[in-house]
């Protein structure tokens, strides 16, 4: 071979070699994922995942939308207008009742990121003196509902030892405790901490102690979806399941990055991750004891006639998440 001749195929294989190298093997996944809630604490591994560049990381690009309650985001999945979302556990019993959506995995145990809050001069100093009092809920048949019965029948007081009024959103729940319209709420612990730096509230007791098995938080998908591109799915796993290995290692770096998209203080911040951060799972496993008690709630609070089989809610072939 003559040396022009080589030139040129060493340029060539040069050439061929650096396209090889600027090429990407597989081009990244996109995923429209809701949070049901925008500002829950709980939901923020999406945020930090995305800063941290750790979705990118398994080749996935994230599209994130923000929603006003779980049967929202459910209405978002089933017009598929998103695929995947960050919902409650006992928004499973949507599944059950036909909505094309799966769960695919389990995010967050023990309910520490709901709690009972008081008014900040308030005379009520332990639950004990919650019996009787008016407690503000969400609405009819949600978690606040069935939580306040939980605590009221773990008391002594039967399922209705305290008088339960649906007022809406925790910005509502907050604004009737100032006006001390109501006596209580059951909502956000990190709300119940805002409240605490002004002198507005404070959280009486976080809900993990009445209820130490829990599915508070998982992750649900288009059954479409689960068909069609379940390495999608599985890669986003990896990346939320990572992320939360990360949030864990890094607290300063993570409340730093959830401080402002919260709008909260450095130090409300820190005492919401240091409350929170221990129910977040790392591997996407179903809690048994706590799906037993999510299952129980549905009939509990009538959104079920009986118990569903863990089949009718959720798949495990995601099982455990190994990023």
């Amino acid at each position: 071979m003559s040396a022009r001749h080589l030139f040129s195929f060493s340029a060539a294989a040069f050439l061929v070699g650096l396209t090889a190298l600027a090429a990407p093997s597989h081009a990244a996944d996109k995923l429209r994922v809701g949070k049901s809630v925008g500002t829950a604490w709980t939901f923020m591994p999406l945020d930090v995942g995305l800063h941290e560049g750790i979705f990118t990381k398994y080749g996935v690009d994230l599209e994130v939308a923000n929603f006003g309650g779980d049967a929202k985001l459910q209405q978002a999945l089933a017009s598929e207008s998103m695929d995947l979302g960050l919902g409650s556990g006992p928004s499973m019993a949507f599944v059950v009742k036909g909505a094309p959506v799966i769960a695919v995995a389990a995010f967050a145990g023990a309910p520490r990121n709901i709690g009972v809050v008081v008014a900040g001069d308030s005379p009520i100093k332990k639950v004990a003196d919650l019996k009787g009092k008016l407690m503000a809920i969400s609405t009819a048949g949600s978690l606040t509902e069935w939580l306040s019965k939980r605590l009221s029948a773990h008391e002594g007081w039967g399922p209705d030892g305290m008088k339960l009024v649906a007022i809406g959103d925790t910005a509502q729940q907050a604004s009737a405790i100032k006006a001390h319209q109501v006596d209580a709420f059951m909502g956000g612990t990190e709300t119940g901490y805002r409240m605490e730096e002004t002198g507005n509230g404070r959280v009486l007791v976080a809900m993990d102690s009445y209820v130490p098995h829990f599915v508070t938080h998982v992750v649900f998908a288009r059954k479409q979806l689960v068909a069609s591109n379940p390495t999608a799915i599985a890669n986003f796993l990896k990346g939320f399941f990572a992320t939360i290995a990360w949030m864990k290692a890094h607290k300063n770096e993570s409340t730093a990055i959830t401080a402002p998209l919260l709008h909260e203080s450095a130090a409300v911040a820190s005492k919401t991750y240091d409350l929170q951060m221990p129910m977040l799972t790392l591997d996407g496993q179903f809690d048994p004891q706590g799906l037993e008690l999510i299952k129980q709630s549905y009939v509990d609070l009538k959104l079920l006639d009986k118990t569903p089989s863990d089949d009718q809610m959720l798949t495990r072939q995601f099982l455990p998440v190994k990023p």
